[in-house]
């Protein structure tokens, strides 16, 4: 959730969400500060791009105000605004303790605009009901502890299923990304082995298993190759009509990733929040029964002290109208919006930004 390869800049609308070098993306983005012919820069999360695509063209059809956002990972995107290379960056995962003090810019927000799941999809022609998997027999699969698909471990989840004999064939990002982030997020939290030896983060040491470069290049891998199983946001999943797993929440249900099950995820969680949260926080494996195991907040990442009040109130506004009248257009892109009261809380948060030029 890596870099637009662009020589002009073009509105996020129209910009096209493959990913490439990150060094085409940090010459497209000061091209396009430079040029005049946008109002507002951002880069980051491949797993948000949709919505923010379609707010983006909204938002210029209604104010006039141009956002030009580069899809390149969300990796590209921290490291684009630590650098100060555009005005808002875009993440699945938070920054780290680390990453927020090498930010050149000083403070750094995180605010939470929409919410989404990651589905576990796979490549089992001769399987016609959804394939249901446990987080544990997810992280050996991912491990290379599991490697066949009638394995007893995978069988005595699905009782019926006659589960064929072939090679289980692991895909996973080979990019920086945020999808990877919330995946191995849930596996770090639901699996001691896969906690101690793999971990969490945007970027991993893969124990086993084929890269593929964006959700397009993980799908295309599983797509062509029977016995593949790998993850894609649940978007892409349901936008490709691709299979995906039941997970088993944290309360023994076996849930498929949907719009509600994922809102179900961040309803579980919000009402726990301290007043004074940084909004850095997972919602893995919540409680509840409805509840999709593999869900996240994704986040626009913004200094907290504007350099250029004019271009910062421009955000701030923008920001505003997201959180508003641009959380209506999540459901039909296969996001669940903001709880209505998590979303009135987080634009308290955007007084926060300090548009007076100081640092």
């Amino acid at each position: 959730m890596k870099v637009l390869k662009l020589v002009v800049p073009v509105l996020l609308a129209v910009a096209c969400a493959k990913e490439g070098a990150n060094s085409s993306a940090t010459a497209s983005s000061t091209a396009a500060s430079s040029g005049g012919s946008v109002d507002l820069t951002g880069a980051g999360s491949s797993f948000a791009y949709p919505i923010y695509s379609k707010w983006a063209a909204l938002y210029a059809a209604k104010t006039g105000v141009k956002v030009n956002y580069q899809s390149i990972g969300s990796s590209g995107g921290i490291r684009q605004l630590s650098d100060e290379i555009v005005d808002f960056g875009a993440s699945d995962g938070p920054m780290t303790d680390q990453q927020l003090a090498q930010a050149k810019g000083g403070p750094i927000l995180h605010i939470p605009t929409v919410l989404g799941g990651v589905s576990v999809t796979y490549n089992l022609p001769t399987v016609q009901q959804p394939l249901k998997i446990t987080g544990d027999v997810l992280a050996q699969l991912y491990m290379g502890k599991i490697t066949k698909w009638n394995d007893s471990r995978i069988a005595s989840l699905n009782p019926g299923v006659t589960l064929p004999s072939l090679d289980v064939i692991v895909v996973h990002r080979s990019d920086g990304s945020g999808t990877t982030y919330i995946f191995s997020d849930y596996l770090a939290t639901v699996s001691r082995a896969w906690a101690s030896a793999v971990g969490r983060g945007q970027s991993l040491n893969w124990p086993v298993g084929l890269g593929g470069k964006g959700s397009e290049g993980v799908a295309g891998q599983v797509k062509q190759t029977p016995g593949a199983v790998g993850y894609v946001e649940l978007s892409y999943a349901k936008q490709n009509n691709l299979p995906s797993a039941l997970i088993r929440n944290a309360a023994g249900a076996w849930v498929a990733p949907t719009l509600e099950s994922v809102t179900a995820a961040a309803a579980g969680v919000v009402p726990t929040l301290p007043a004074n949260t940084d909004y850095r926080i997972s919602i893995v494996n919540g409680p509840g029964k409805g509840t999709y195991p593999i869900s996240s907040f994704t986040w626009i990442l913004v200094y907290q002290h504007q350099k250029e009040p004019v271009k910062g109130k421009k955000l701030v506004d923008f920001l505003n109208w997201a959180l508003t009248d641009g959380e209506a257009e999540a459901a039909p892109l296969d996001y669940a919006p903001l709880p209505a009261s998590m979303a009135t809380t987080v634009k308290a948060k955007l007084a926060m930004i300090d548009l007076t030029g100081a640092k």
